[in-house]
């Protein structure tokens, strides 16, 4: 075990040098600077005070839910992603309603199309156990279904479409809040996190600890959602036909009643390198390229966070 130790040690140092936290710039890199020091690397970053660089008026009117809200007013529905605790594209325990048996799935969160200041309201209102929203569609849903925000920042980033050689294939606006996690999970893009406002907060594996997250094969499951004389109601069903999603299966917080079997299950993990951390804030921008992430938490008020994916080509 102490060889083991001792590569992911070494592997470690070649991905972050010898720092021990994600390294923080002071102000946008230059392009060269950028492709050089961290593209070509695969090596994540913050970059601060985007805010003072970037002169996007979002950063002043999207904190404002009344600003939002008057300027999609007019705009068709969006879509808003509800599950009972926050907890969508995650795996849940499942009893299998014919032959009793209990196991794992994959499970998405219920999507419905809402006028935003419903879905605004929901967010807001959100309460574990009950219902939480989270506004997290993907596939370009800021050019797509947030496109009257267009004009409130710029089309791409130019330090990173100089350097990264194409503009953004997808950009993505979300809008959650504490509630709101996502699973160890990662994408096969360049990725650029701008939170406008609150903070996010992150755990990070470099792509190297990928047999440290005991990747496995889940049935796929969606989250149903009721709501009948006042009275709330989710139910999780089975794809079908059955589809299979391969998966996370560490969860880094395991209760105090489950922490024990957890370990033993995945010690890869529970007694490997612990994961990086970092807090992204308003007016900061987090890079990432194939790294494991977990979205641990938001702060407690909205947060609004602007993704771009450029696209890469890269093998799972």
């Amino acid at each position: 075990m102490q060889e083991v130790k001792k590569l992911w040690d070494e592997v470690r140092e070649l991905s972050l040098g010898s720092n021990s936290t994600i390294e923080r710039l002071e102000s946008p890199p230059t392009p060269l600077q950028f492709l050089r020091d961290y593209v070509s690397q695969n090596k994540p970053c913050i970059i601060k005070n985007v805010s003072l660089h970037h002169q996007w008026p979002a950063f002043s009117l999207w904190p404002h839910p009344s600003y939002l809200s008057k300027t999609l007013s007019s705009s068709p529905p969006v879509s808003v992603h509800l599950s009972p605790n926050g907890r969508a594209d995650s795996l849940v325990t499942l009893t299998h309603p014919r032959s009793g048996e209990i196991s794992q799935c994959f499970a998405s969160a219920h999507v419905e199309r809402l006028p935003f200041d419903e879905a605004l309201q929901l967010v807001s209102n959100s309460k574990n156990g009950d219902v939480v929203a989270y506004l997290q569609q993907q596939n370009d849903c800021f050019r797509d279904e947030y496109s009257v925000l267009g004009s409130d920042c710029d089309e791409h980033i130019a330090w990173a479409t100089e350097a990264l050689g194409c503009y953004p294939e997808a950009v993505n606006l979300w809008i959650g809040n504490q509630l709101s996690e996502t699973s160890f999970h990662k994408d096969h893009y360049e990725n650029l996190y701008t939170v406008v406002s609150g903070q996010k907060h992150f755990l990070l594996l470099p792509p190297t600890d990928v047999h440290r997250m005991y990747i496995r094969q889940y049935p796929a499951a969606h989250y149903s959602y009721s709501r009948v004389n006042d009275v709330e109601r989710f139910t999780l069903e089975l794809e079908e036909p059955v589809r299979y999603v391969p998966w996370c299966s560490v969860n880094p917080y395991p209760s105090p009643e489950t922490r024990e079997s957890e370990m033993a299950k995945f010690p890869l993990y529970f007694n490997g390198p612990k994961p990086f951390e970092c807090t992204v804030n308003a007016g900061e921008i987090l890079y990432l390229l194939i790294w494991f992430r977990k979205a641990v938490r938001n702060s407690e008020v909205n947060v609004v966070e602007l993704m771009q994916a450029k696209h890469v080509v890269s093998s799972r």
